[in-house]
């Protein structure tokens, strides 16, 4: 690289993380009114996706599905238990896991959700075609940056 393409690769313009840090903050803002309807912050949501697609996982499963650790993952459990959207039971097998699962009102609310998915659809403008391409071309680019952290 000559140095004014490595000046050039220090914009802030120019920075992949940038777009992708500023895309996902522009996602929340659509989201946050959709979501506040059902009373779920974007984690929330996210956690309750996992769980209308697959009740009663431990709490490391829906964290290695959501990419999370233990210690954001489990405050946001005990807010959805608070709202009696879920249960945390200890596992009889296994006392150290801890298992969620969903309550009829956590199966209820996904009924609600279903207004979620159109509603980005809407703000995006893009058919459902292209974002499935983008979708893709994020999760290939996630996979590519965590191998490469060996």
């Amino acid at each position: 690289m000559n140095k004014k393409q490595e000046d050039m690769a220090l914009l802030l313009g120019n920075q992949i993380c940038f777009a992708a840090y500023s895309t996902a903050h522009a996602f929340n803002r659509v989201y946050k009114p959709l979501l506040d309807t059902l009373g779920l912050t974007y984690p929330q949501y996210l956690a309750m996706l996992v769980l209308w697609e697959r009740d009663d996982l431990a709490v490391k499963e829906i964290g290695e599905l959501l990419h999370l650790d233990s210690g954001t993952l489990t405050p946001l459990l005990k807010r959805l238990e608070a709202a009696r959207l879920v249960t945390r039971t200890r596992s009889p097998e296994d006392e150290r896991q801890v298992r969620i699962k969903l309550t009829a009102a956590g199966r209820a609310l996904r009924e609600k959700a279903r207004n979620v998915p159109p509603g980005i659809l809407r703000a995006c403008d893009r058919s459902v075609d292209d974002l499935m391409k983008l979708k893709d071309q994020f999760l290939a680019l996630r996979d590519q940056l965590n191998a490469a952290l060996g």
